[in-house]
């Protein structure tokens, strides 16, 4: 029933749900394939094409970097606002000992960059505009998803129907995209929420970024250019709630203390904002005529700050199957092709996503065995330089 178009019916060759950095990148990477491509976006285009700031600094790698400059996303932020990484910390507790990576050790340069994110997500609405082949449905959703031998019939909210031979759900973590098409998935609800402030600082932080497991909490902060930091902070949901409740002087007093004044005197220049900690790795990448790429495949803790990277890496592994069999005039959703992309992501994703739920574990466990064990566990990687080098190429790989 699904391969029998209705008159009113409009074809595409690809359906992507979801006008994030993933969705967008994704729809750009397909630009010049000749391939018929519709996004579809809850959110207006005044909300897409200004994304408003949501506090979070997004660490990029060499490759992500390589990856934006060759979807023309690069060339469309502002340097201004992109922070060098030059060296990181990860301590733990009161212990003055750290483990530190240093792209210097090995490469010289930056072990890679903070960028704002909704600078990212507008570079991307920028990069798609008047692209050929690209239609955008802004304030719209899916309502059911058909899947047929030839294309999927897919029902939007407002009735319209879209006959698309693969649908790409890249609508969050939470994608409702991915339960409509059948696929389920594995979520761990770490019970912490994270919440992100940009602070102004008294002490130079040297654009060194620190992993902090505190007893009890866990701090991350992130160099920004000038005297600015973005301070991370995972609690329970209740002691977030109660900060966000603070005023302004408050708020950076307890900030300070937490950073036990490593920084000077900390002050908030922008709203805090608040995250719960969920993370999510579906059950399938792909199905019938569908795929799904960004956090609706995996959804990274941020401790490992890799889910944006993943992300984008994902899309391109797509994005080049996809490209193979436009080229050869092949079906773009023949099973073949798409067996390939989920075989790479899941070798990609699967190690770091496992060792970044350890490692939140471990570092968030305050039981003195596991303190033992991480501190002991910190110094014996200090001690491995090739360990700390295959870390900073991790990074750096080009």
């Amino acid at each position: 029933m699904a391969d029998t178009p209705g008159k009113d019916a409009q074809s595409v060759d690809v359906l992507v749900v979801g006008a994030g950095p993933a969705g967008l990148c994704f729809a750009r990477a397909l630009a010049g394939t000749g391939l018929k491509v519709t996004v579809v976006e809850q959110q207006p285009r005044a909300a897409l094409a200004e994304a408003a700031f949501d506090g979070r600094e997004i660490a990029l790698t060499h490759a992500s970097r390589q990856i934006l400059e060759h979807l023309g996303l690069w060339a469309r932020l502002d340097p201004a606002e992109i922070s060098p990484l030059r060296d990181a910390r990860v301590m733990d507790g009161g212990s003055p000992f750290a483990l530190t990576f240093a792209a210097g050790e090995k490469h010289g340069g930056d072990l890679g960059w903070l960028v704002p994110n909704h600078l990212i997500r507008r570079a991307a609405w920028d990069s798609v505009q008047g692209q050929a082949d690209l239609e955008i449905l802004d304030q719209c959703s899916v309502r059911g998803i058909l899947p047929g031998a030839r294309h999927s019939t897919v029902t939007l909210a407002d009735g319209r129907e879209l006959h698309a031979k693969l649908v790409v759900a890249a609508d969050s973590r939470f994608s409702s995209t991915r339960r409509m098409l059948g696929i389920g998935a594995r979520m761990r609800d770490f019970g912490k929420s994270m919440l992100v402030c940009r602070m102004q600082i008294e002490v130079p932080h040297q654009h060194t970024a620190w992993e902090w497991f505190g007893y009890g909490r866990t701090l991350a902060l992130l160099p920004l250019n000038g005297d600015q930091a973005s301070a991370v902070i995972t609690l329970p949901p209740r002691e977030i709630e109660a900060l966000l409740a603070q005023d302004e002087a408050g708020f950076g007093q307890r900030i300070s203390e937490y950073f036990e004044h490593r920084l000077g005197a900390m002050t908030p220049v922008a709203k805090p904002i608040a995250y719960p900690l969920v993370g999510v790795f579906a059950n399938a990448f792909v199905g019938e005529r569908c795929a799904l790429i960004g956090d609706a495949a995996v959804g990274m803790h941020p401790v490992t700050a890799h889910g944006f990277n993943l992300g984008l890496q994902c899309q391109q592994r797509l994005a080049e199957v996809l490209r193979r069999a436009a080229q050869r005039g092949t079906d773009i959703a023949a099973p073949a092709g798409l067996a390939r992309y989920e075989r790479g992501h899941r070798l990609a994703s699967r190690p770091l996503y496992e060792a970044t739920n350890a490692i939140a574990t471990l570092y968030t466990d305050d039981r003195l065995p596991a303190r033992l064990l991480r501190r002991a566990g910190l110094r014996l990687a200090q001690g491995v330089t090739p360990f700390r080098q295959l870390i900073a190429a991790h990074l750096t790989q080009r």
